[in-house]
C-alpha cells in the first residue's frame, strides 16, 4: 500500500483519484482550496482523514501545505492535479505549485496533469509572471510547461518517476457537462502511475488512457527543460 498525495481533490478528477486510491487500500491525503469544498473529499475517505487546505496561487501557502505533508509521514506517491484554466492563477497553480511541491514533498512518484492541448503552447519561458501578477500566459503554455516539468524531474533526481497524463476532455468543473471524453479512464492513469504495482508503471512519459503518447518536442528537450527549470529555481528560490 502506498501514501498518496492529490491536489484539487475536492471534485472532477482529483477527487475520483482519491476515492479510487482510498478503495483500493491505500492512504491518501487529499488538498482541497478551502475546507468548505471537502465535503465529497470527506464522504469518500472518511471523517479521519487528511484533508488539508490551502489556496496554491499564494506561494506561502503551498509552502504550508508541503510542510503539514511532511509531518504527517510524508507520501510515496504525488498526484498534481490541481489546475485553472484561465486568468492570472494560470501559472502559479498548474506549474509553480507543482514545482514547489515537487521540490519540498520527497516522493519516487510524480504525477503531473497535462492536456492534449499542451501542443499549442508556446517553447520559450522568456516574458512571463510567474508570481501571477499578470496574465501572460495561456492554458496551453502551462500544460507544456508541467508536461516538460515532469519528464526534467527524472533526470534531475534519479531514482524519481516523473509522468504526464492527458486525462482527455472530460465532464469535470473545469471540462464542462457536455465534455465527451471518460471521466473514469480520465483518473485511472493517474491512479495507476502513483500506485506503481503495474511494472509498466516504472518509467517516465506522457500518457493518455494508460497508453504513452508522444508530447510536443519541446517537452523532451533537455535545453528547454533546463531553461524553465532555471526560471522557476530563479522565481521561487528552490532547486529540485
Amino acid at each position: 500500500m502506498v501514501r498518496v498525495l492529490v491536489t484539487g481533490a475536492g471534485s472532477g478528477l482529483g477527487l475520483g483519484a482519491a476515492r479510487e486510491l482510498a478503495a483500493d487500500g491505500h492512504t491518501v491525503m487529499g488538498h482541497v482550496r478551502t475546507l468548505d469544498r471537502a465535503g465529497e473529499l470527506w464522504a469518500a475517505l472518511g471523517d479521519d482523514a487528511d484533508v488539508l487546505a490551502a489556496e496554491l496561487s499564494h506561494p506561502e501557502q503551498v509552502r504550508d501545505l508541503a510542510e503539514h505533508v511532511g509531518a504527517l509521514g510524508g507520501v510515496d506517491a504525488v498526484i498534481h492535479n490541481a489546475g485553472v484554466l484561465d486568468g492570472r492563477e494560470v501559472l502559479p497553480v498548474n506549474v509553480v505549485a507543482p514545482y514547489v511541491l515537487t521540490a519540498l514533498v520527497p516522493a519516487a512518484r510524480h504525477v503531473y496533469l497535462s492536456s492534449g492541448m499542451h501542443r499549442g503552447g508556446r517553447a520559450r519561458v522568456d516574458g512571463f509572471d510567474w508570481s501571477g501578477g499578470r496574465a501572460t500566459a495561456s492554458y496551453s503554455d502551462s500544460k507544456l510547461f508541467v508536461t516538460a516539468l515532469a519528464l526534467a524531474v527524472p533526470r534531475l533526481r534519479p531514482g524519481v518517476f516523473g509522468n504526464a497524463v492527458d486525462p482527455g476532455w472530460v465532464p469535470t468543473r473545469m471540462g464542462g457537462r457536455n465534455a465527451p471524453d471518460d471521466l473514469e479512464l480520465g483518473h485511472r492513469t493517474q491512479v495507476w502511475l502513483a500506485e506503481g504495482k503495474d511494472p509498466a508503471t516504472d518509467t517516465s512519459a506522457y500518457w493518455h488512457h494508460q497508453r504513452q503518447q508522444r508530447p510536443h518536442p519541446a517537452a523532451t528537450d533537455t535545453a528547454f527543460q533546463d531553461a524553465l527549470v532555471a526560471a522557476l529555481r530563479e522565481h521561487t528560490g528552490l532547486s529540485l
